[in-house]
């Protein structure tokens, strides 16, 4: 970890995990000044038709807080819970409505932490005189002398690994950001929280959406325009083939992601998958498994990350989805700096437009961007 001033404050995120619990005991062990902070982005008591019976795996529960405020006391460090439940409502909730009903698959977990996690609570930490802020987040950041950039690097733990959500992070978000636990791995997390006394050591991981506690979508979404009082017309349309041969209705696109096999409504006797869908039609095309390959995408938005840009086709690993292995591919720079089309080198499988393409260059994060 980079050498900090021993006088300065860190902000630590806690969550009420195992992990950013962790990262707080390490770093008060570390002799490092801190104040734990809680954000809170969505009332668990709304839409409770959807809630299920048990709130296991739930992200950002009450007892969460609970949870984080514990931890704070047992290190003796000042803790706070800061409200964002707005700046999530309008940054996170409302693009993830907006993406699903106009046929694309978004990453809610990447837009908060580009516009909630890494923005917003970078100016709270300010408020309370905060240098830094630290997380729980599986990766690490280095600092290149050569190109005077800060540098994300994959979370030694393969499997724990979170660069492909955090890649629209800004350098200079990065340079006042600290990954403690990115070189290490998730077992040896659970037994130096252990070790260092973390009421959370043995507290299960997350796994649900906060704002979508029973998994289902398509649910959240009518659910959500009713308690703003809004009519959501089902907009029904026509299921078809690759051929273009009519084989049944659906009741909105939303309710279809590429890929898809189960819940399409249809009985061919073969296994069918979702390969593209068209909000402005509302029609939903599936096709046979050799369908979802594809050779290209093209990335919208993107942000360099370890590099300023690309100005001729560069060699790249690229993932189009958190549990993707990276595909070797070119990124081909167009006349707008902020699109970049990915050429991979075999087909890959159920290309998601509103997933991203992050780009590595092996361990290093080169940048990412909206799948088209």
């Amino acid at each position: 970890m980079r050498e900090l001033k021993s006088d300065a404050l860190i902000a630590v995120a806690m969550s009420g995990g195992v992990d950013s619990s962790t990262v707080a005991a390490l770093l008060q062990r570390a002799g490092h000044r801190l104040a734990g902070m809680t954000m809170q982005l969505w009332n668990q008591r709304r839409l409770p038709e959807l809630l299920p019976e048990s709130p296991i795996g739930r992200c950002c529960s009450l007892d969460d807080v609970r949870d984080a405020r514990a931890v704070a006391q047992v290190l003796g460090i000042p803790y706070y819970v800061v409200n964002f439940e707005e700046r999530f409502e309008q940054t996170v909730v409302q693009p993830f409505i907006e993406e699903y009903l106009a046929g694309r698959t978004p990453i809610p977990c990447t837009l908060c932490n580009n516009y909630v996690k890494f923005d917003r609570f970078l100016e709270m930490a300010e408020g309370v005189g905060a240098s830094y802020i630290a997380t729980g987040h599986y990766a690490r950041l280095d600092f290149n002398d050569s190109t005077g950039r800060w540098e994300m690097r994959t979370g030694v733990d393969g499997a724990k690994d979170q660069t492909y959500f955090l890649w629209g992070l800004l350098q200079e978000q990065l340079a006042r950001t600290l990954f403690p636990l990115g070189g290490m791995r998730k077992p040896e997390v659970r037994e130096l929280a252990e070790r260092l006394g973390v009421p959370t050591a043995r507290k299960n991981d997350s796994q649900e959406i906060c704002f979508v506690p029973n998994g289902d979508y398509a649910a959240f979404i009518e659910a959500w325009f009713r308690e703003q009082g809004r009519a959501f017309a089902v907009p029904r349309g026509e299921i078809m083939d690759s051929s273009g041969r009519r084989l049944g209705e659906h009741a909105g696109v939303h309710n279809f992601t590429v890929g898809q096999r189960k819940g399409l409504g249809i009985a061919t006797g073969e296994p069918l998958y979702v390969i593209a869908t068209n909000p402005a039609t509302q029609q939903v095309t599936v096709g046979r498994e050799p369908e979802l390959q594809r050779s290209f995408l093209r990335a919208r938005q993107v942000n360099w990350v370890a590099i300023e840009s690309i100005h001729e086709p560069r060699a790249a690993q690229v993932k189009i989805r958190n549990k993707h292995a990276a595909a070797a591919a070119m990124l081909i720079p167009g006349a707008d700096p902020a699109v970049v089309e990915v050429r991979f080198e075999k087909p890959q499988r159920a290309v998601t437009p509103g997933q991203a393409a992050v780009f590595y260059d092996g361990d290093v994060v080169l940048g990412g961007g909206w799948i088209e």
